[in-house]
């Protein structure tokens, strides 16, 4: 069926809200851009031709096949962040192998592997009967959104073998290799850690009934993540657990519309590791955010909102164009310390206006006067940043009607924001911390209207 947002549901989006409706429309349309994509795969690996089209059609009929059965069984594995990230690096692979006349690398051959391990986690979660058979290129056997085993000994080349019986149970193990440890039964219920099976660490369910994850497993769990798991040990899990708990309580008490956001539908947060405080979002992998380890719930919080706009953001763009493509302008980005080309202006932009918003709320729940005078800077801050770099976006030339219609609202909400009344020794705090970050952007990069390449 054709995939329609109404104008009410542009509207709120656009002011950087939209609420746990917007969310589940836009869980939708990703899911239908998963089902193309996977189409996509399909298509073009029957132009390569040989064993990739042979994989690739058996794949895309098991996938029917437990769509007949069971669609929702479907939607959960190619709904699952890694499913993005799968199959859009996929069909990039099997495009540059069609278009070897670019120039492209076509000795190696693109790894179909996925799109069968993507197959056989949905016939396990349809109870469709199956086997599936594809290359290990490590020790671990993985089924996306489900979990997996390691096989010690296992050598790339081995063959991961997953059988779905009449019964609907199942198992995966290497085939043909006495040498390895044997098959490992594949859990009814996913998320759950038992023996040698290991899957995503369920941290919370929020108040629909909606998981939050914790995945360090899942080889294509993030881009550019590290393919190996990071183990987390028994503490770093009980610190997560613990910081993630005490950051939904502060958004489900102060921070409504975004708790609706983030409880629309199963989240998956990313570990990293690494120093200092980060987090991202990937375009391909919606419903996921990568984050260095929190030091307080109410930063966690913050992150989540702020990853949230960037997950938002990106779903809309998959749906409509708001910006003509081309052209080499790097503009002033408030929050980096780069030149960023439009779409990251309007990403970043998008997001810190969700910024603003979670800092303006914080000026009416913070009892600390320490912690109250760092909102209201922090809320003067972002919302001068926000609103300027809209106003470079609407004066940019390059957006298209609807883009100039969605910045337009979200200048209007940054307008509101602007007119709040705030103490004047915050005013002055949040404005020397936007200038601070102009000069030292200025010394580095030179000044903006010279950054026209």
């Amino acid at each position: 069926m054709p995939l329609r947002v109404p104008g009410r549901l542009f509207t709120a989006l656009a002011t950087g809200g939209g609420g746990a409706e917007a969310l589940e429309l836009l869980a939708r349309a990703e899911y239908s851009r998963r089902l193309a994509c996977a189409h996509a795969v399909t298509e073009a690996a029957r132009g390569i031709g040989d064993g990739v089209a042979d994989t690739a059609g058996q794949a895309w009929e098991l996938l029917a096949a437990a769509h007949r059965a069971d669609a929702r069984a479907v939607s959960a594995v190619l709904s699952h962040p890694s499913a993005g990230t799968a199959l859009i690096g996929l069909l990039a692979r099997l495009d540059r192998v069609v278009e070897g006349e670019a120039g492209a690398d076509t000795a190696s051959e693109p790894p179909i592997q996925r799109f069968s391990a993507l197959a056989a986690a949905a016939a396990v979660r349809a109870g469709v009967p199956a086997r599936v058979r594809w290359p290990l290129t490590t020790d671990l056997v993985f089924l996306p959104s489900l979990g997996g085993a390691r096989f010690p000994g296992a050598c790339p080349g081995d063959v991961a073998e997953v059988l779905v019986g009449a019964a609907g149970g199942a198992r995966i193990g290497v085939a043909g290799r006495s040498a390895v440890p044997g098959p490992v039964d594949v859990p009814r219920a996913p998320y759950g850690s038992a023996g040698r099976w290991r899957a995503a660490h369920r941290l919370l369910v929020l108040d629909t009934g909606a998981p939050l994850l914790l995945d360090d497993l899942d080889p294509l769990r993030f881009p550019g993540v590290q393919e190996p798991p990071l183990g987390l040990t028994a503490d770093e899990l009980r610190w997560w657990q613990a910081t993630t708990r005490e950051a939904c309580d502060i958004l489900r008490s102060h921070h409504p519309v975004t708790y609706a956001e983030l409880a629309a539908g199963p989240r998956t947060l990313v570990p990293l590791d690494s120093s200092g405080s980060f987090s991202g979002s990937s375009a391909e992998a919606f419903g996921s955010m990568a984050l260095s380890r929190p030091r307080t719930g109410r930063g966690l919080a913050l992150s989540i909102a702020h990853e949230l706009q960037h997950s938002k953001f990106a779903a809309v763009l998959h749906l409509f164009d708001l910006f003509e493509p081309g052209g080499g302008e790097r503009y002033y980005a408030p929050w980096r310390p780069d030149p960023r080309p439009l779409l990251g202006l309007f990403h970043g932009a998008y997001a810190h206006l969700g910024v603003t918003d979670f800092w303006n709320r914080r000026r009416a729940v913070e009892q600390d006067p320490g912690e109250l005078a760092r909102a209201e800077a922090q809320f003067v801050r972002w919302r001068t940043g926000a609103r300027e770099a809209t106003e470079v976006l609407l004066a940019s030339g390059r957006l298209t009607p609807l883009g100039q219609r969605f910045a337009r609202t979200m200048l209007e909400t940054l307008d509101g924001l602007c007119r709040l009344p705030v103490p004047a020794e915050a005013r002055r705090r949040g404005l020397a911390l936007a200038a601070e970050h102009r000069a030292e952007w200025v010394r580095r990069n030179g000044v903006p209207e010279a950054l026209l390449i």
